[in-house]
């Protein structure tokens, strides 16, 4: 059960011939098997992941550790793309992340060893951090030594923020852990495919959480107030290990305003047993990664959370957890209990049955978004965001979405938001698709005033460029629960389009 909030960018896939080819030289295939087979291609990515220490001005050092997966693209060799996020663990800016792209080009030399050069592009920031409007740029430079399924290697790199004060040349570390997955070509959506391996993004079960924490008796925000017990709304993507291991990711956000912008993300290992068959399940889960902001006093930014759970089972993809557990900042003052409740849904398992069935339509996008906002200083505000969504279709016109945007212009560093919620989508003709869609969340940081909770409605016209890529513009509205945040909203994206194998 594995994928990270940050997996969902295998909507770029490599192309089918080789897959086609392999089905026409196996022992008696029919027609229709090697019709099949031809729909379904299997892409390489890359998980990587990166630690650093960045001189901020004053000669201050932060820890930052990036997260990366990175998809091969078709037709372009050695070159991969996909979603990324940085943050902080060690130092005093606990609370600061980017969100955004990156492209890498990687070359073998000799022997194991070889180059990956890249370009690392987003929006963010946060803990008071001098990051000006939150564009973050990281060219880089890595020598690795590739062993097949994981490569080690240093890496020279250059964190900028052009429309603030950070700028900062260091060596680092990087671990890259390779993957593949079977996914479907966006032109054989109508195509049975064969049910073998780990399909699309990689999901085995995804989560949708809530809960809260209770901080210990005494303790305060960074500002000296008394700290609240701390609401959240977050998703989780799990893969297996085994019959009864997983690992994965999680992504949570404050939804109160004393602390709003709060954020948190986290890789995951855990381990579970049937208790009912087929009706109760328990487990352990164990999480590491980086939070902070919104005045929760985490010191540098490492987080560290442990929980008992069960799932009870509602039906064959469907559940529902329970969860407690504590919260600790090796580097800070939190220290909380926390309590949680889940919408479990399982997605793509892995598989060997061999049975054709029909492909589930998967949307991955990045773009950008404008918006006004209202800010702490009593003005309201132009402000510019870089956006990333994964939508899976659970209808020929409806699908759900998650979505994550972070401020990158006009002066909101460190604001971020993240969107769960569900859409329509209608093609008018092979070329032009219409889209509306209802979603909510949390959002803050960066100054601008939210209280925690938004929602936002959206409308999409959309052009298809190819049968895989389409480019998408949307105007809405953005309105926080609480608090002058209310902006009509527009927005651009590249939408990449393709397959996977339904659940179990």
């Amino acid at each position: 059960m594995r994928s990270r909030a940050t997996r969902d960018a295998a909507a770029l896939v490599r192309a089918a011939a080789a897959t086609a080819l392999a089905a026409a030289l196996a022992a008696p295939a029919s027609a229709a098997d090697a019709a099949v087979d031809a729909a379904s291609v299997t892409p390489s990515a890359h998980a990587r992941i990166s630690f650093e220490h960045v001189t901020f001005p004053g000669d201050e050092k932060v820890g930052l550790v990036g997260t990366s997966y990175l998809v091969d693209a078709p037709r372009l060799d050695g070159v991969s793309l996909g979603p990324a996020v940085y943050g902080a663990i060690t130092g005093h800016r606990g609370g600061f992340f980017t969100i955004g792209g990156e492209v890498a080009w990687r070359k073998r030399i000799i022997g194991p060893f070889g180059i990956e050069t890249g370009l690392y592009a987003g929006g963010g920031g946060g803990a008071a951090a001098p990051q000006g409007g939150g564009l973050m740029l990281r060219p880089h430079l890595d020598l690795l030594a590739d062993f097949g399924a994981t490569a080690f290697g240093i890496s020279l790199s250059r964190v900028k923020f052009p429309n603030g004060q950070i700028a900062s040349t260091q060596w680092g570390l990087v671990f890259n852990i390779s993957d593949e997955f079977r996914s479907t070509r966006a032109d054989r959506l109508d195509e049975p495919t064969r049910a073998s391996g780990r399909s699309g993004i990689g999901f085995d079960r995804v989560q949708l959480v809530a809960g809260a924490y209770r901080l210990r008796s005494g303790s305060t925000l960074t500002d000296g107030r008394s700290a609240p017990t701390i609401g959240y709304l977050g998703a989780r993507g799990e893969q297996a290990i085994g019959s009864n291991g997983y690992w994965g990711v999680e992504a949570n956000g404050a939804t109160q305003s004393e602390v709003a912008g709060y954020a948190e993300f986290l890789g995951l290992v855990g381990a579970e047993t049937e208790l009912v068959h087929n009706t109760l399940t328990g487990g352990v889960r164990f999480a590491l990664g980086m939070g902070g902001g919104g005045g929760v006093p985490t010191g540098g930014g490492l987080l560290v959370k442990g929980s008992l759970y069960s799932i009870v089972r509602l039906s064959n993809d469907l559940g529902l957890s329970l969860e407690a557990g504590v919260t600790s900042a090796p580097r800070g003052e939190l220290r909380a209990a926390q309590v949680g409740a889940g919408l479990v849904w399982a997605l793509d398992g892995p598989r060997s049955s061999g049975v054709a069935v029909p492909p589930v339509r998967t949307e991955f996008g990045g773009g950008v978004e404008r918006y006004d906002a209202a800010r702490v200083d009593g003005t309201t505000r132009e402000m510019s965001l870089v956006t990333l969504r994964i939508d899976r279709f659970v209808a020929p016109n409806i699908y759900l979405t998650g979505q994550a945007h972070s401020a990158f212009a006009g002066g909101a560093g460190g604001f971020t938001s993240a969107f769960l919620g569900a859409g329509w989508w209608q093609p008018l003709s092979p070329r032009w698709h219409v889209a509306a869609e209802l979603t909510g969340g949390a959002a803050g940081g960066g100054g601008v005033v939210t209280h925690g909770a938004v929602g936002q409605a959206m409308l999409y016209a959309g052009a298809q460029l190819t049968s895989a890529v389409a480019v998408r513009l949307g105007v809405g509205r953005i309105e926080a629960l609480r608090g002058p945040l209310g902006s009509n909203v527009v927005d651009a994206a590249v939408v990449f389009t393709y397959g996977v194998t339904a659940g179990n």
